[in-house]
């Protein structure tokens, strides 16, 4: 079993999405639109596992942290308290022969010093700063006055709604408070499949500390980023820390720690963790004209809190979670492609097989193991998929590409030999499952040994539930 070399990695993982339904360029019948892409049934499946297992770690599974939804449309006012209106912004050059445009701190160093275009040879022009905020405006008319923006980040909208949070839940320090939403960013030059994109989703909590106790608080998100990492299988030798020297911090960032992946374009940031101090609060209090201080119970002082900020991006967490998983190997002579994605992620969990679709006594029978499990998973995070389509080759191969860590196969043995009928499978599916004789077992397959092993349908979800645990 090997790993793809990264030189072409890239390019079977951006065709293998397409070709499975993981991912699909946006409005693609159209020729595309640089920097959007649209999440497919698996990719929508395996978002939403990502999505789930952050939620739950970081939001559900602790007693300090509050989930909330904010609008993705922003007042400019907020913005402009921030500080994104004035330095939310990219060095750009500008080709004076081809026009194209380049971020000037992503060009080859070497053709940025002879100061030549990376697509044509050309003179580059003298940098200077885009801003990357999608402006939009509100109401009947366009004015200055009616000027908002596409949320650069999902950070605002949390500091916003600081003091309805506090007023409502009386919440005590340190607590935190979460959402997972869309932010949007005009990039100069949209690239790396979902690394760097217009549209994108973000992970986010702003946790509130006393502005002595940030650095523990630091270290403690520090370790669930990590405990994170590992939870969604995202490759721990691939990933490593970078201190972030103060000239390259956000405006707003008194301490940043990377951690970046090793992706087959290079190692780049995968996630952030910030330490904002008092910056939002404080600027939002001055810019609005509302208190947004804490009434500290030990002290009886008003505070104004410091932040820690988790940030973890999810298209790049798929694209992580992706580039970790897939693996060639050699299965009966034959070059196979499959995800090693964890159950828990995996879009499909069990996939239910008729031996061959057109003898009706498999189908049906395939259907009633199909209505168990599903009914066994039904209010677990893991799903059941019925498959009858193409040869039995052919979909071990699909589920494989999907990354589906198990696949049941109903053949003949299970229904042609003399057998007691199947009291468990009678109760759940309402029918007679012994009436058509058979040893009643199925082949289950693992998906990356390829072993293949009888199981009685009696005892099936208990084998499945298992190796799940």
């Amino acid at each position: 079993m090997t790993k793809e070399p990264q030189d072409n990695l890239m390019e079977k993982i951006v065709a293998l999405c397409k070709r499975r339904g993981f991912i699909y360029p946006s409005f693609d019948i159209y020729g595309g639109l640089a920097g959007f892409y649209d999440y497919g049934p698996y990719g929508l499946a395996l978002k939403k596992n990502i999505e789930n297992l952050w939620w739950k770690q970081f939001v559900t599974d602790r007693e300090d942290v509050f989930g909330v939804d904010t609008v993705e449309v922003t007042k400019k006012e907020v913005l402009e308290a921030s500080g994104h209106v004035g330095g939310f912004a990219d060095p750009m050059v500008t080709c004076e022969k081809c026009k194209k445009r380049f971020r000037a701190d992503s060009l080859d160093q070497a053709r940025d010093k002879q100061g030549k275009c990376p697509e044509c040879g050309g003179k580059l022009g003298e940098p200077k700063q885009f801003n990357m905020m999608l402006k939009t405006h509100v109401g009947a008319s366009e004015d200055d006055a009616s000027v908002a923006y596409l949320r650069p980040e999902t950070a605002q909208g949390i500091f916003t709604n600081f003091k309805n949070v506090v007023d409502s839940f009386h919440p005590k320090l340190s607590f935190g408070i979460a959402q997972i939403g869309k932010a949007f960013r005009n990039e100069i030059a949209p690239r790396d499949f979902l690394f760097r994109v217009r549209e994108l989703e973000q992970m986010e909590v702003e946790y509130f500390v006393k502005e002595g106790e940030w650095k523990p608080a630091f270290e403690m998100w520090r370790k669930e980023i990590h405990s994170f990492i590992t939870a969604i299988g995202i490759d721990g030798n691939k990933v490593s820390e970078l201190e972030v020297a103060e000239a390259d911090r956000a405006h707003y960032s008194k301490r940043t720690i990377d951690f970046e992946f090793e992706f087959p374009f290079g190692r780049k940031e995968l996630y952030g963790l910030a330490y904002r101090t008092d910056y939002d609060l404080k600027n939002h209090a001055t810019a609005s004209g509302v208190d947004l201080s804490y009434m500290d119970e030990e002290t009886k002082e008003k505070i104004v809190p410091h932040v820690i900020e988790p940030s973890l991006g999810v298209g790049r967490s798929f694209l992580a979670v992706l580039l970790s998983a897939y693996t060639e190997d050699e299965m009966n002579g034959e070059k196979r492609v499959f995800l090693k994605l964890k159950p828990a992620l995996a879009p499909i969990t069990v996939a239910v097989f008729p031996l061959l679709k057109n003898k009706p006594e498999l189908v049906a029978k395939a259907r009633e193991v199909f209505n168990l499990l599903r009914s066994t998973f039904r209010d677990t995070r893991y799903t059941v998929a019925f498959d009858d389509n193409g040869n039995i080759g052919k979909r071990y191969r699909r589920q494989d590409e999907i990354g589906t860590p198990f696949c049941v196969t109903v053949d003949f043995d299970t229904i042609e030999k003399p057998a007691q009928p199947d009291a468990r499978l009678n109760d759940i599916v309402g029918q007679d499952s012994g009436r058509s004789g058979g040893d009643q077992s199925v082949t289950v397959r693992d998906r990356d040994t390829g072993k293949q092993e009888r199981v009685t349908i009696s005892d099936l979800t208990e084998k499945i539930k298992s190796v799940l645990s």
